[in-house]
């Protein structure tokens, strides 16, 4: 009976759940971080990419034992599928990328995924310590860096005003426009509402003197332009 069970949950059954708890665990610990800040990839996407590394890492460790075991010319290269799983995350972190008009945002998300696909790596090879330090160092950067960094920008204080228009508006007329009011422009987002409308938001540089009722004047002498709001 003892020995069916071995042969069923295998030598290192208590090794792997061990470790795959763990990557579960730290890879969760990212993922909340994501999920509270509302990203695309949240808590559930951070732990399958974890714990998917993390049993990666083992297949690649324990899976072909009895091969090896059996056939001498099986050559044993525990790097060969980790290998695979670095390069092949890309493509995870890139459908967390969002493009809308010059703003790029996912990034850091992207980054994550594929730090925590390290870590499972790092935790399927049962390198504990250097998975609970690295967790806490990227936990530290996206926590406190994100934290310093707002601190930097509140000198700078911005506008977001909204244009609602026709798709068929050329956003480079209304870029134009605010050159032409010598307005520096930090952000610039389009967003569709559907195959006729689309919204645009164009973040500025603060500035008390800009006589916004002539601004909006232009902007309204544009054609397809519907509406313009400044929003707070």
């Amino acid at each position: 009976m003892d020995d069916m069970i071995e042969q069923l949950l295998g030598g290192h059954f208590f090794t792997i759940m061990i470790r795959v708890l763990i990557a579960l665990l730290l890879s969760g610990l990212i993922g909340f971080e994501r999920e509270l800040k509302r990203h695309s990839a949240g808590f559930r996407t951070h732990i399958l990419v974890g714990v998917g590394s993390c049993l990666m890492m083992l297949l690649s460790l324990y899976g072909f034992e009895a091969f090896i075991d059996e056939y001498d010319n099986i050559r044993f290269d525990p790097a060969r599928i980790p290998s695979y799983v670095i390069s092949g995350i890309g493509f995870l972190g890139a459908g967390t990328i969002i493009v809308n008009g010059m703003t790029i945002r996912g990034l850091t998300t992207a980054a994550s995924i594929w730090a925590v696909a390290g870590l499972g790596l790092v935790v399927g090879a049962g390198m504990y310590a250097a998975a609970v330090f690295t967790t806490f160092v990227i936990l530290l950067s996206l926590v406190f860096l994100n934290n310093i960094e707002k601190m930097f920008s509140k000198g700078r204080s911005s506008d977001l005003i909204e244009i609602v228009a026709f798709s068929n508006l050329k956003i480079e007329k209304v870029i134009s426009i605010f050159e032409s009011f010598q307005l520096s422009i930090n952000q610039v987002e389009i967003e569709k509402e559907d195959i006729n409308l689309q919204n645009i938001f164009i973040k500025i540089n603060h500035d008390p003197k800009l006589d916004r009722m002539l601004l909006f004047s232009e902007i309204s002498k544009l054609e397809h332009v519907k509406n313009i709001t400044e929003r707070k």
